[in-house]
């Protein structure tokens, strides 16, 4: 049985660590998000009820960010993590977009963050060099 191989082109130091700290600073921001939503802060129980969910719901959010979150800071579930992280940023942007809040400061922090994710993720990540080659 032969298994073919994609070649997974050599990631340079400067884009390695580059990926490294766009993924960091998106890990770190989704923990401390996740962890006021379990807390859950007063700020989070306005906002989850300004957004119009019931305030209880904030923690079942914060345990689906942490989830998320976990899945895309290991290596081995990485990719699967950031599309978990997409379907749920996509959420958020839809709930902004339809309460009419701010598109540039609010309804599109969601794609600013899913950017962070997967623009980390493909510096740091062979196998999603390969998959998605922009360059030859």
């Amino acid at each position: 049985m032969t298994h073919s191989a994609i070649e997974t082109p050599a990631i340079s130091n400067p884009a390695l660590w580059t990926g490294r700290v766009l993924s960091g600073a998106l890990i770190a921001f989704l923990v401390f998000d996740a962890v006021i939503k379990l807390v859950p802060l007063q700020v989070v129980i306005e906002t989850t009820a300004a957004l119009g969910f019931p305030p209880e719901l904030a923690r079942t959010l914060g345990i689906l960010t942490l989830v998320c979150t976990v899945l895309y800071a290991w290596p081995r579930t990485a990719i699967l993590g950031a599309i978990l992280l997409t379907g749920y940023l996509g959420g958020a942007i839809a709930i902004h977009l339809r309460i009419g809040n701010p598109m540039f400061s609010h309804t599109l922090f969601g794609v600013y963050l899913g950017l962070m994710a997967w623009g980390g993720l493909y510096l740091r990540d062979p196998r999603l060099r390969a998959l998605i080659p922009f360059s030859r």
